[in-house]
């Protein structure tokens, strides 16, 4: 007897166990009636667009609701902050992270208090609840003994107020560029 002979319905057997384990483990298949399907092929790409399926050239570039960023030159209330806290140097400016914090910096008049403004972007559109101002005192002794406290006074609501108003006319002023063709922030522009 040969050996070749033994092997061959053993090789078949593992063939056959190994293709029925792959199309097992597929998930079997739903039954679909003929009157949900639709026949014409330009009908079929349509609803697997509509039901997301599928690979398009425009779905590769379309944006995922992951959350919505904008160039920091194109953000009115961004713009806006960076001008009103010009006064004061800044310590640490993330744009993706939605904050702008500047250094401590203190009055000539009464240099053992210092503050910090922290400025943190709850939103891309110019409203009231669109940012949250918080200011830090710095107290310190003879002694250098320093003590931070986070305050509220009428300071938090003028900067909201300014950066809020700067905002609204960076704004208008963005869209009367724009109507005249010469914003250099949209189409033809910096961002093209």
């Amino acid at each position: 007897m040969k050996i070749s002979t033994l092997y061959k319905p053993r090789i078949n057997l593992i063939v056959f166990l190994t293709a029925l384990l792959f199309l097992s483990s597929c998930g079997g298949f739903k039954k679909s009636d003929v009157k949900d399907n639709p026949i014409n092929d330009n009908d079929k790409r349509i609803r697997n667009i509509n039901e997301g399926r599928g690979i398009t050239a425009a779905g590769l570039f379309r944006k995922k609701n992951v959350g919505e960023f904008n160039f920091a030159s194109s953000n009115a209330m961004w713009r806006a902050t960076i001008d009103v806290l010009d006064f004061t140097p800044l310590s640490n400016v993330d744009y993706g992270g939605g904050i702008v914090i500047t250094d401590w910096f203190y009055d000539e008049k009464n240099v053992n208090e210092s503050i910090k403004i922290s400025i943190q972007f709850l939103s891309n559109e110019i409203r009231v609840d669109g940012l949250n101002v918080l200011i830090y005192k710095k107290e310190c002794t003879i002694d250098k003994m320093c003590k931070t406290k986070k305050i509220q006074s009428k300071l938090n609501t003028e900067i909201k107020l300014a950066i809020l108003k700067k905002a609204a006319q960076i704004k208008i002023g963005d869209g009367k560029k724009s109507r005249e063709g010469k914003n250099p922030y949209v189409s033809g522009g910096l961002l093209k």
